[in-house]
Formats: structure tokens, sequence, C-alpha cells
């Protein structure tokens, strides 16, 4: 991650048992909001937030790197030429916070976009994608699953994400995506051991990291 992104587009909602295990409508459009630079940290760091702020939900998700300059494209093949690598990332999530957020119609950026809110762990090749509707994942707190990944699950498949997102955000050379949470998100508590699983063609890529 030597290059900092310009943003970071994160999708809310992506899959339809996240949406409901959170009591959220399944939305007819993607669920966009952004993460800013400052928030990006990479996994070997460790996790960490402000205990006073409550309860810290994991939520892994498959992540991109954008390479290519993406604006405006209607057409979801070509979008996807646009990725340069991939990821397994964190997007933390202050639920208390958020929860409150909602009660009150306010933004949740307090909730999202706070310093280490996004944790990214290396880019892997996009040749290790065989299909962009057929990527696995999991991931494991203290060696138990808590979640498991699989885009074609998605509300709204990777392309078709990166096409709409494109609308409305110009994504740059070095831009993340971070494509949104299948069920199973939870609290972390401090000494949790993490493990992120990436399916790849010819290997799972593993990464582990813990909860300061």
């Amino acid at each position: 991650m030597s290059t900092r992104p310009s943003k970071i587009v994160c999708v809310g909602r992506s899959y339809a048992d996240h949406a409901k295990e959170l009591g959220n409508a399944i939305p007819d459009r993607p669920v966009l909001f952004i993460k800013p630079p400052s928030s990006l940290i990479a996994l070997e760091e460790g996790i960490s937030w402000n205990p006073a702020w409550g309860n810290c939900h994991h939520e892994c998700e498959l992540t991109l790197r954008i390479d290519q300059p993406l604006k405006a494209e209607s057409d979801p093949e070509k979008a996807l030429q646009a990725i340069g690598a991939v990821t397994l990332g964190l997007d933390l999530t202050l639920r208390d916070l958020q929860d409150d957020l909602k009660k009150k119609g306010q933004p949740w950026e307090r909730s999202k976009a706070f310093d280490g809110s996004c944790v990214l762990g290396d880019w892997v090749a996009t040749s290790e994608v065989k299909s962009w509707d057929a990527i696995t994942f999991e991931f494991k707190v203290n060696d138990q699953l808590r979640q498991k990944g699989d885009t074609s699950l998605l509300i709204f498949n990777i392309g078709y994400l990166l096409a709409d997102i494109s609308q409305v955000f110009s994504l740059e050379p070095g831009d993340v995506v971070m494509t949104g949470t299948p069920a199973g998100v939870a609290a972390l508590a401090s000494g949790d051991q993490l493990t992120l699983t990436l399916n790849g063609q010819t290997q799972d890529f593993i990464w582990k990291t813990f909860v300061k």
C-alpha cells in the first residue's frame, strides 16, 4: 500500500443476508459511502479504536484496487478492466454509534470513516481471479468461522457496482472499492486473533491480524 488512494468507496448492504441481519431493507440500487485516505491501515498494524465509542464490528469484504481511470462507464465488462488487484479488507464499524446516528437521521461517517477503519491485506494480482462471480472468502475470529463470502450472492455484481460507482465518483488509479460484507458481523474484543482467507485460482491467500 505504498500509494494512498484519493478515496475509498464502500458499498453497503451488498448481500441480502447481511441487510436482513441488521434489519435493513434490500436496496434497489447500490448504497455508497466514502472513507477518507486517513482511514487506511495495513492488517499487520493490528486493530484498535477508542473504547469510549462503543462496540466495533468486523465487516470482511472483497476489496478492489483501481489501476485505470474510470468515469461514467455504462458497460460493466469495460468497468471490470479498470481493476488492477484484489485483496480482503475489514470495514470496521462502530455499531452502537452507527445505530444512534441512524436513529437521528445523521450521516454515518463518525462510525465508518474514523482513523484505522479501513484495514487491508496485501494486494493480489487479478490473474488469481477465475471469475468475478465466483470469488469466495472466509473470516475467522480465534479460529472460529464468522463470515463466509461468495460474490455469486452479491445483489449487484462487481461489474455493475463499478459502472454504477463511476456515474457518481470518478475512480482514479490507486482508488479502493470495498464491495460489501456478507452476514455474520459481530463485535471484536481485545486479544482477538483474526484470519482472513481469499480463495484464489491457484492458491489461497491468508492474512492474520489481531485486536489490540
